[in-house]
């Protein structure tokens, strides 16, 4: 075991938020305030953008009431960003930026919490550091409600995500239900290559059917399959129920909804959005039925009401990992969930690391044996694989009936 590093640590967060990702830095935070190696803590203000700007928060300063409050406040209350560092062999400006702040603040230990593009951030960095002989262990925390990083089970922020679009589809589905004049309800869930989150709206049929169709990017799109499908499940019910992923496309790849879209994200990818309201047209174009196209959107990264107790708890269990396995001399490596499913429901989970160049930039997809075979829903193995990670209530804390989220102090370190 290598010897434990004297310095600070810096904590940040990137990419889109989710339910958890707060509770990610809650377990970073309070392991390093326990170590006795660990002389300062520091939350990078908007992700590594905050690093590179020199806007470190001194989380000594948060107060532990409002820190507290973390475990259960959605959104990133750090600050995130969707900056893509450059490859620091073409152009190691901004890398030379990270290292001086570093020096500047005695910085030897550095936690990144986010999603492919994060990781991708956070290996460049360890890999520079490395190159230049500056001792700084670096570890990334995974974050994603796509549920798309390598190596992992899954990964926090999922679970919750899939706790509220299953419940959410439970709820309209009853709403739509009540006239005696059907309708079409086309459910719009986030995805572009990966669809781990739509899939998930098969949990809503668990106690009960409420869900006819899914339609996954993993397998390409037919436009005159789906009306097919549609125009069959409402002949025979009077009602029909899609969940459908916002990255869905054609044989030749285009996005359903590629032309209308035009805007891109600090990473580079097309803002995909509006698919509910166009295919919930063609139906009515088509077939004449009353549609209704419901995006969930943010909702479904920010529904702290409806998380999953098991991902608050395995977020939490994986941000303290991180810095545990930095004071043992552990570098470069990302923390990852390994599980065992039991045959009648129970369900172990323990963090594992995973080596930062194999995580970053590689995206998980649903395999394709967890499809049926006519491309409109998943299979029972899905469901064996998401319903463990659903389980347990959160706590949400409440003031004058609302939730109290964290609302910290925010001072920066000189």
């Amino acid at each position: 075991m290598a010897e434990a590093l004297k310095g600070a640590l810096v904590v940040g967060q990137s990419g889109g938020p989710s339910i958890v990702i707060n509770a990610s830095a809650l377990g970073v935070i309070r392991t390093a305030f326990a170590s006795e190696h660990i002389t300062k803590v520091y939350g990078a203000y908007h992700g590594i953008d905050g690093v590179l700007d020199d806007k470190l928060m001194d989380m000594d300063e948060a107060g532990l009431i409002e820190l507290d409050k973390f475990m259960y406040s959605p959104a990133s209350a750090l600050g995130s960003c969707r900056t893509k560092m450059p490859d620091p062999k073409d152009d190691d400006t901004k890398y030379r930026q990270v290292l001086e702040v570093f020096k500047k603040h005695n910085v030897r230990y550095f936690c990144y919490i986010g999603g492919n593009d994060s990781m991708d951030t956070c290996n460049k960095i360890s890999k520079y550091m490395k190159s230049v002989g500056y001792d700084c262990r670096i570890m990334g925390v995974p974050k994603t409600i796509d549920n798309d990083l390598f190596g992992t089970d899954h990964c926090p922020g999922y679970g919750s995500s899939a706790k509220y679009i299953a419940t959410s589809i439970m709820e309209v589905a009853r709403d739509a239900a009540v006239y005696e004049k059907g309708a079409v309800t086309v459910f719009e869930c986030m995805g572009r290559h990966a669809g781990w989150l739509t899939a998930a709206a098969a949990l809503a049929n668990v106690n009960g059917h409420c869900l006819d169709f899914i339609y996954l990017p993993e397998r390409d799109f037919d436009m005159d399959k789906f009306i097919s499908d549609v125009k069959s499940c409402y002949e025979k019910n009077g009602n029909c129920n899609i969940a459908v992923s916002e990255g869905v496309h054609y044989a030749d790849g285009s996005f359903i909804t590629e032309v209308a879209a035009s805007a891109t994200d600090g990473f580079g990818h097309v803002q995909l959005g509006g698919l509910a309201a166009y295919l919930a047209a063609e139906i009515k174009n088509r077939l004449g039925l009353k549609t209704r196209g419901i995006e969930f959107s943010l909702l479904q990264r920010c529904a702290a009401h409806c998380s999953s107790g098991r991902d608050v708890e395995e977020a939490y269990m994986s941000g303290r990992a991180a810095v545990e396995s930095m004071l043992e001399g552990t570098t470069d490596k990302m923390v990852g969930l390994e599980c065992v499913r039991y045959p009648h429901g129970g369900f172990d989970s323990h963090t594992v690391l995973f080596d930062l160049d194999k995580v970053a930039n590689f995206e998980k997809k649903v395999p394709l044996e967890w499809i049926n075979e006519e491309g409109n829903n998943v299979t029972d193995a899905f469901i064996e694989y998401a319903l463990p990670l659903i389980q347990g209530d959160s706590p949400v804390r409440m003031r004058n009936g609302l939730p109290d989220y964290t609302d910290y102090n925010k001072v920066f370190a000189d």
